[in-house]
């Protein structure tokens, strides 16, 4: 079994320590968050009569029965507590962003190649049934020439009504584009590779506030791409991936549910199902572990993915290569 301590109880957490309850691989070891409460209630719906709690991620990373660390914690934490963990010799997932910026996830990227322990980002649409349909119709020429892949995403509240948490308000490690657009980019990073350069106009919902309002563009492997985000408005929420073609268009909606040729005559749902893409991830990480390989989300990839959003906030309308320096931007 791989003893496992969850750092940050809050809603993911907690989502990962119900995975853990079924995976015959892992077992609750430990838990630990700021507020005592939450560490407690969630050793005791998803643990087990051995699981600790604390309210110090360096006590949990330093006990010599835990094998992994999962990082739950908000993004400008992650470097502290996924150094900690390595440096304890840890198994490290950790969730997505892989930070606050990509300065930081370059940083993390560099202790994950000086340690042998297995590191992975918590994407999940690497193991999402109707992303990987679609990734794999894209590949197989199923849309014709890709000529266009669409991001569009509606909040009419930010945060969201379940997400009790001030820091997703915040410009610093906050907001819809971080939080949701991650994985968004992550999919067009699957589908078509880096994206190449990226321009945008940004609005803010307030000083050092998160972004409401974006209309943007990019490319990826000479694909054109669009991103519209709008938050604060009347209607529903909506996170949708298109990819058009020159044959057929394609489209991931609700998450999970694919479908073709989406609002015309001919639409037709080709996958309808969520997957448990936390148990997925859960039985990749256990394979590499155990030295048999794993498909996972590496540090790096998800690295990529944050220079894309840090470009998007540094474009100013202009266009902007992911990864540049400010003075090169």
């Amino acid at each position: 079994m791989i003893q496992i301590g969850i750092v940050g109880c809050g809603v993911i957490g907690n989502r990962l320590a119900a995975a853990i309850d079924g995976h015959e691989r892992f077992e609750l070891a430990a838990a630990c968050d700021l507020d005592a409460d939450r560490a407690a209630s969630l050793a005791a719906d998803h643990g087990t009569d051995r699981t600790a709690t604390t309210t110090d991620h360096e006590a949990l990373v330093e006990r010599d029965d835990i094998d992994a660390v999962y990082v739950g914690v908000p993004p400008l934490a992650h470097r502290e507590v996924v150094a900690d963990a390595l440096a304890a010799d840890k198994h490290v997932i950790c969730e997505k962003p892989i930070a606050a910026d990509a300065g930081t996830g370059r940083e993390l990227v560099a202790l994950a190649e000086e340690t042998d322990r297995v590191t992975a980002v918590n994407l999940p649409f690497r193991y999402t049934p109707g992303f990987v349909q679609l990734r794999e119709a894209v590949a197989a020429g199923e849309v014709g020439d890709p000529r266009r892949v669409e991001l569009q995403f509606r909040f009419p509240e930010w945060p969201r009504e379940w997400q009790d948490v001030a820091w997703l308000e915040s410009r610093e490690q906050g907001g819809p584009l971080r939080e949701v657009g991650t994985h968004f980019l992550f999919g067009v990073q699957e589908l078509f590779g880096p994206v190449e350069t990226v321009s945008a106009d940004v609005g803010y919902s307030g000083p050092e506030a998160y972004e409401d309002d974006v209309v943007g563009t990019f490319r990826a492997d000479g694909v054109r791409g669009t991103i519209d985000l709008l938050c604060d408005h009347e209607g529903d929420e909506e996170n949708v991936i298109t990819v058009v073609g020159d044959e057929a268009s394609l489209s991931l909606t609700e998450w999970y549910r694919l479908v073709r040729n989406r609002g015309r005559e001919d639409e037709a749902t080709l996958v309808d199902e969520r997957g448990d893409t936390v148990s997925a991830l859960l039985t990749e990480f256990a394979s590499a572990v155990d030295g048999d390989g794993g498909d996972l989300v590496s540090f790096a990839a998800a690295t990529r993915v944050q220079e894309v959003l840090d470009a998007i906030h540094l474009s100013e309308g202009d266009r902007v290569r992911p990864g540049a320096d400010d003075s090169e931007a």
